[in-house]
């Protein structure tokens, strides 16, 4: 008998030690293939390089790459602790489509039960949004904002064929921004979430290796 391969390793980039701790307090096993939680520090530059550096390991070569961490919500009604699931991942450098989103959304609301799972375009940011900087990005139809996800796909998608996708927590919403009163209670209601998330993200990257009819 052929040897099989290996199995397609899965990358999750994530910016901020308190984003990683979250997902590594998660970690229970039982991805489809090894798994690398990265934290590629704040902002899209820091995004891109972290990650180009990361896929150029050959034993990452093929990897899904998952962005995840907190986001800004950008459409009323949003609150701490919601779910985004990207659609595609948008900046002044480009649009990606995501992989496999209706999955990640159904996964999502068996794991987390009871949690507001929003999908749509999200779209990323140099800086943290206020305002009516909210609002201005509401009118181009995304319905969130961070800061790494689009360049953390787009330099995915440059190093070679892949899929991806992007899972956010909902940190701070247009009646529950960061600068106001209960935005503590609000980062610990996300910080739970995304601790729970990965089971949906191994279900995800399991359903990549599975063979297409």
């Amino acid at each position: 008998m052929s040897p099989q391969p290996a199995p397609a390793p899965l990358l999750i980039a994530c910016a901020l030690g308190i984003e990683q701790l979250a997902l590594r307090t998660g970690e229970r096993g039982g991805a489809g293939g090894p798994v690398t939680v990265l934290r590629t520090g704040m902002g899209p530059r820091a995004a891109e390089r972290s990650v180009t550096r990361m896929l150029a390991d050959p034993a990452l070569s093929g990897a899904a790459v998952l962005a995840t961490g907190f986001c800004a919500g950008l459409a009323p009604g949003m609150h701490p602790g919601d779910l985004v699931v990207a659609e595609e991942t948008r900046d002044p450098a480009g649009t990606i489509p995501c992989t496999g989103t209706d999955l990640l959304v159904k996964e999502l609301v068996r794991t987390v039960p009871g949690r507001t799972v929003h999908t749509g375009p999200l779209t990323g940011s140099d800086h943290v949004i206020r305002g009516q900087e909210r609002s201005d990005l509401l009118s181009t139809g995304a319905i969130a904002v961070d800061m790494e996800s689009a360049a953390t796909l787009l330099s995915a998608v440059r190093t070679g064929e892949r899929p991806v996708a992007a899972v956010r927590v909902v940190v701070d919403a247009p009646e529950h921004e960061l600068v106001r009163i209960g935005t503590l209670r609000g980062g610990i209601s996300a910080f739970r979430v995304l601790r729970s998330v990965l089971p949906a993200f191994y279900e995800w990257h399991r359903s990549l290796l599975l063979p297409r009819r």
